[in-house]
């Protein structure tokens, strides 16, 4: 399996370089504007987005048809993908980070002698990494049934409507008069890595029935 993930990332590290270019220049374009936290989430969900890429690449390839004979389960192909997504999300939240470090600091919104903006900044690194890493999953599924073309539309659909859902039921729960207090939201982060866990696992293994009755 070790050489899968590698594949991924030899196929993607060519355009590693246009995506990193891409990052910088949205730096420049949103943390003056957007703030800091909304660029480092950014940076996380379009780096997650690259395991589109990989689809694309396997299908205009033909991979998939090599790949099923060889000495390795379509469960482990599958479980591939996720440890591949796993390390993109993992690189846009680094990258996010410095990039959202240096260039805060150098528009006056993050200072590196306040241990307030580091712990925010880590939290929100944090944040973007589950949040990535949630979305991500959930394309995974819509890739092995739809491909990476019809699943490209596919996902700005799974990306719009949990976060639809979400606001939705946050301004229900504010009009019945639920109280978010801090507590509460500080319970929710330390949860939400093990519930985006549990959410993966759920993925993984729909992703692995999806992909165990296709016929090549």
């Amino acid at each position: 399996m070790k050489s899968l993930i590698l594949k991924d990332l030899y196929n993607i590290g060519h355009h590693s370089r246009s995506m990193l270019l891409m990052l910088l220049i949205f730096g420049v374009i949103f943390l003056p504007t957007n703030g800091l936290i909304s660029y480092v989430i950014m940076c996380c969900v379009m780096c997650s987005m690259m395991i589109v890429t990989t689809f694309a690449f396997d299908e205009n390839a033909k991979w998939t048809k090599y790949a099923v004979i060889m000495p390795v389960s379509k469960n482990q192909i599958v479980l591939s993908k996720f440890i591949v997504l796993l390390i993109f999300t993992v690189i846009g939240t680094l990258v996010g980070s410095i990039v959202g470090g240096i260039g805060g600091a150098l528009i006056q919104v993050f200072d590196y002698a306040r241990l307030e903006d580091w712990i925010n900044l880590i939290t929100t690194s944090g944040i973007g990494l589950v949040i990535a890493f949630f979305f991500g999953s959930i394309v995974i599924p819509l890739l092995y049934k739809y491909g990476a073309e019809k699943a490209r539309v596919l996902s700005l659909v799974a990306f719009v409507l949990p976060v639809v859902a979400c606001v939705g039921l946050y301004k229900v729960l504010l009009t019945l008069g639920f109280v978010f207090s801090d507590r509460l939201v500080f319970t929710g982060m330390m949860l939400s890595p093990v519930l985006v866990l549990i959410w993966s696992i759920f993925m993984y293994k729909i992703s692995c029935k999806i992909f165990g009755q296709q016929e090549f």
